[in-house]
């Protein structure tokens, strides 16, 4: 394996049994603890627009319970025989994508065709294709490693990452393109490809991101919004003045439970994309430090895991997932915080929406799967 992975390895020793056990009891908590937050972020909504106060909250549970057969599923199922299914899993995923633009299959929302509709049931494939990315990648790499030295061996990992990258910004979501796009440097980089080679990928991503910013006039508001909310306080700016207000009525301990004032249809997406926000005015400040603890130590059991694998797909498929698990939630958090931008991308295990949900619980089994199979490293932690 690479040096800088086996570097990895040396400083993350720790006892096995620590992540078998603690990834997916700490992966249903999050979910758990999510189903509550949606119900309580959602019920005023789900009354007022459906009738049915539990409406998200039985979407939600129906979710969780899909994750967790699913996760119970991927964490006994052998997960070097994935390796094998690496073209399946690209190709799944870039079908997925083109179906959105399907007439008739394809769902817009809020000027998005981002969803495929089968009958009462959407799915999101953007979800979907991170988790096919992160296979394929893993399993081309630790095929043969060396091909990742020179720039065509890195070649499909490339074409994969910007291709899927290309079908997602068409929906258009600039922000789980940008997702995928860190993802797929993160998996070059892992997989051994040297900075020089990839400095000819980063300067056109850099690039390319003020490009889309200018491209749509809608993202170019966000971003004098972000600048000064206030400029455009029933505007752009509204959404993220109401999660503001949200965490500062929080202030250290919350209102208690059920007790937001922005979830009364002030704050849009409180069940989705700014559900931390009403975690944060209705548990406080002390609260989302509690969830953010519990996210730091599923991505540092990650971390860990990675290290420990036996066997370089392993070690690029724990790292993967939890690259990617880490990126949605730093990136959800900045958001809602106001550290950057707005944009639409969901707390990973918690917010509202079912294709996350199952397929990030899958991902977790998934990882709890290689934490198992790196049970019996000896103590030296090394990689082979």
């Amino acid at each position: 394996m690479d040096a800088g992975c086996a570097a990895i390895a040396r400083t993350c020793d720790v006892r096995p049994s620590l992540g078998t056990i603690a990834i997916p009891v700490i992966t249903l908590l999050i979910a758990s603890f999510g189903a509550l937050m949606v119900y309580s972020a959602s019920y005023y909504t789900a009354q007022t627009q459906y009738g049915d106060a539990f409406y998200f909250l039985k979407k939600q549970v129906v979710g969780l319970v899909l994750g967790t057969v699913a996760m119970v599923a991927a964490g006994f199922f052998p997960y070097r025989r994935l390796q094998k299914f690496k073209w399946p899993a690209l190709a799944i995923s870039f079908a997925l994508l083109a179906l959105v633009f399907v007439p008739g299959l394809g769902v817009e929302n809020y000027g998005a065709t981002r969803w495929i509709g089968l009958g009462p049931v959407t799915i999101q494939p953007s979800e979907i294709a991170k988790y096919g990315f992160i296979l394929f990648a893993a399993a081309y790499v630790a095929e043969r490693p060396e091909r990742m030295r020179t720039f065509v061996g890195m070649l499909p990992v490339l074409g994969a990452g910007v291709g899927i990258c290309l079908l997602v910004i068409l929906e258009p979501n600039m922000s789980v393109t940008v997702c995928i796009g860190l993802l797929m440097l993160a998996m070059l980089f892992l997989g051994g490809a040297r900075i020089s080679r990839l400095l000819p990928v980063l300067a056109p991503a850099v690039l390319a991101v003020p490009v889309l910013i200018v491209m749509e006039p809608y993202r170019l508001q966000r971003l004098y919004a972000f600048l000064d909310p206030w400029s455009s306080p029933q505007g752009e700016g509204y959404q993220l003045i109401q999660s503001l207000y949200a965490l500062g009525n929080g202030g250290w301990l919350g209102v208690g439970l059920f007790q937001s004032v922005q979830k009364y249809r002030y704050l849009p997406f409180a069940e989705s994309d700014f559900i931390l926000a009403v975690i944060g005015e209705e548990l406080g400040f002390v609260g989302i430090l509690l969830l953010l603890a519990a996210f730091g130590a599923l991505i540092w059991l990650g971390v860990r895991t990675a290290a420990r694998s036996r066997d370089l797909f392993g070690f690029l498929l724990a790292a993967g997932i939890t690259a990617c698990f880490a990126i949605q939630v730093i990136v959800n958090a900045l958001v809602v915080s106001g550290a950057i931008p707005p944009t639409g991308l969901p707390l990973p295990l918690v917010s509202a929406g079912n294709t996350s949900l199952v397929f990030t619980m899958a991902a977790m089994g998934v990882l709890w799967n290689v934490s198992r199979g790196g049970a019996s490293l000896p103590r030296s932690g090394r990689v082979r």
